[in-house]
């Protein structure tokens, strides 16, 4: 649906952004555009790094299995 998109239809749709907000709004929407995707980054770059971390093995000795096999 958006191969066909050229430059004109982007001036087309901007233009059209431009008179439903208005300038005045304009710096506002796209700063909180910019917000919402640093926090989206932020929050999907979080989910990775809690889910791929592993806590830290510990070794198998002689006494932690005699206490598993005693118990």
């Amino acid at each position: 649906m958006l191969q066909n998109l050229t430059g004109w239809h982007a001036l087309v749709i901007l233009a059209i952004i431009l008179l439903v907000f208005g300038s005045a709004k304009l710096p506002a929407l796209a700063r909180s555009v910019g917000q919402s995707v640093r926090i989206l980054k932020d929050e999907t770059h979080d989910g990775t790094a809690a889910t791929t971390a592993t806590a830290e093995p510990r070794p198998v000795t002689v006494e932690a299995v005699a206490d598993r096999s005693a118990s």
